[in-house]
């Protein structure tokens, strides 16, 4: 196997640019030559240069960067030079506007003031918009008086008598015999419960109550009385993973709607959860002794935990006995619907992390599968630095936190050559060679540590304040949807491949929804990565972390 990857042996990055020049046969038979309008003085502008008379010559098109991923799996990166080129002028340029302030209620009540209206028409006149325009107003406004109005034609609710604040919604049983909330338009009221304009005290009785999403058990709870932090573990039984997955969701009385208002104590808490159901979930397999019912451990007791199921692990005899041998966590922030009723991002705004365990094996069905395992992405590294070690010697994860730290920019200018944004004695948080979400960075272990449970204390405690640094930087920059994954290595894999943990961060930016070419792997960017790490170290700089 040939290997493609962007990391040479020596620990430098390679790469290749393309400096097209070609002809293109002219092949058209008729012109079509019209008027497009007039100039000022009368003279037609016309479309003249859209039929040229024969062969098109491009003696200089734009250079073109072509970078291999580190990973061959995840493709490879087109860098257009003139693009990146005007970013490079002004790094601190990139990024995105904050969203404009929005109130059709405001702009209503202006144009009222203009007429005579009727006292409660304007009212009225949200209950008889086109559902598609209050989709709209329900994802752009940011004016509370619009999204009360559209929740409260979203569902019914029951108020306090006094204060006439909502206090629950009116249940009724549906035609099977469920219990389920009065909702008259579902897409309505999720777009509008989502909102972080919205009232509190809407949110609450809409989607953070405990319940009122469904009745998913919550089997887990990390509460801080010092930080404020508080988060339920729910479990999802009837998952797409198998075997179910867990959601670490703040609580009710711990609203985050925005990253800035994501504490360092708010993540620790939701990946308490995670460290805790994974250790535990080995442990009961491993046959190690726990006491754990209807509490949370204490950090000492977590990684006395995690040192039982490590060691455990370290006897083959015992390390057969586990039904799942890798994690699966994932994160996406940020939520949003386009007017239409396409779903842009996401299911729920408020902040939340899912995670998993990937069983070992599966039921084969049809001729030549019996060598078929479950899949989990971290798998795909393992096998692709085990290749790497056979035809180069050399250990991949070396090579590669090497050619980070002797990075050259790629237009061979002066400017940054740091990709690395954030980093301690423990992780890294860089910006990828070869990016494959335009704004894609990445937090990666020092060492070689490639899953939570070859993770002590220390080293935990500097992936979650890592992952807070990422996010936050992230949305400094503009980014409002954010997905997050994480790449591990198998519980049970008892060899010394060098393969570190790596979570990787993938913005999703309003005019790079993926189309054909990142269906093929093929990642399209407007910026060199050198500059992208400068703009987000900038970022960082003003932001209280």
């Amino acid at each position: 196997m040939k290997l493609r990857t962007g990391v040479d042996p020596s620990g430098k990055f390679v790469y290749g640019v393309h400096r097209p020049a070609y002809r293109v046969d002219n092949l058209r038979e008729n012109n079509f030559i019209r008027p497009l309008g007039w100039f000022k003085n009368g003279a037609p502008c016309d479309n003249r240069v859209n039929f040229p008379p024969g062969q098109v010559a491009v003696p200089h098109a734009d250079p073109v960067f072509e970078v291999p991923n580190p990973f061959p799996f995840k493709g490879v990166t087109y860098i257009l030079k003139r693009w990146a080129d005007q970013n490079a002028e002004n790094p601190d340029g990139i990024g995105l506007p904050a969203a404009p302030r929005v109130s059709f209620t405001e702009t209503l009540k202006d144009w009222a003031d203009e007429k005579v209206v009727a006292p409660g028409s304007i009212e009225d006149l949200f209950y008889d918009l086109p559902d598609p325009v209050k989709y709209a107003i329900a994802e752009t406004s940011t004016d509370p008086a619009d999204l009360v109005t559209l929740a409260e034609l979203s569902c019914h609710f029951i108020y306090d008598k006094n204060t006439g604040r909502p206090v629950g919604l009116r249940y009724q049983a549906d035609e099977k015999g469920r219990t389920r909330p009065v909702i008259y338009y579902p897409l309505l009221y999720e777009m509008v419960a989502n909102s972080p304009f919205l009232p509190d005290s809407y949110k609450e009785v809409m989607v953070l109550r405990p319940g009122v999403q469904g009745d998913s058990e919550i089997v887990g709870e990390f509460s801080d009385t010092v930080t404020g932090s508080h988060v339920f573990e729910y479990l999802r039984q009837n998952s797409y993973i198998p075997g179910g997955h867990y959601a670490a969701n703040n609580a009710n009385d711990a609203v985050r709607y925005r990253l800035a208002d994501l504490s360092e104590g708010d993540v620790r808490a939701m990946r308490h959860l995670y460290y805790q159901r994974t250790y535990v979930r080995l442990a009961r397999e491993l046959g190690i002794s726990i006491e754990c019912e209807r509490r949370t451990l204490s950090p000492v007791e977590l990684e006395s935990l995690r040192r039982d199921v490590e060691n455990a692990l370290s006897i083959s005899e015992k390390r057969n006995r586990i039904s799942c041998n890798r994690t699966l966590w994932g994160w996406n922030f940020g939520f949003d619907y386009a007017p239409s009723g396409y779903r842009v991002h996401a299911s729920h705004q408020q902040v939340h992390q899912q995670y998993a365990m990937v069983p070992v094996n599966f039921e084969t069905q049809g001729d030549g599968g019996s060598n078929l395992k479950p899949y989990a992405c971290g798998d795909l590294i393992a096998e692709f630095i085990d290749d790497f070690r056979r035809q180069t010697g050399a250990l991949f994860f070396d090579a590669y936190i090497r050619a980070i730290y002797r990075n050259r920019r790629m237009d061979g200018t002066a400017g940054e050559d740091s990709l690395i944004i954030y980093a301690d004695d423990h992780v890294m948080l860089f910006v990828p060679k070869a990016q494959t979400s335009q704004w894609e960075i990445q937090l990666m272990t020092l060492s070689p540590v490639g899953n939570i449970i070859e993770a002590g204390q220390a080293l935990r405690d500097a992936i979650d304040r890592g992952m807070l640094v990422a996010v936050r930087v992230l949305e400094a920059m503009g980014a409002r949807l954010i997905t997050a994954i994480e790449y591990s290595k198998a519980i049970d894999d008892p060899t010394d491949n060098g393969q570190r943990l790596i979570y990787a961060f993938l913005p999703r930016l309003p005019e790079s929804p993926g189309a054909f070419s990142e269906a093929q792997l093929r990642w399209i960017n407007g910026h060199y990565p050198e500059d992208f790490a400068a703009a987000c170290r900038a970022k960082l700089t003003k932001l209280k972390i």
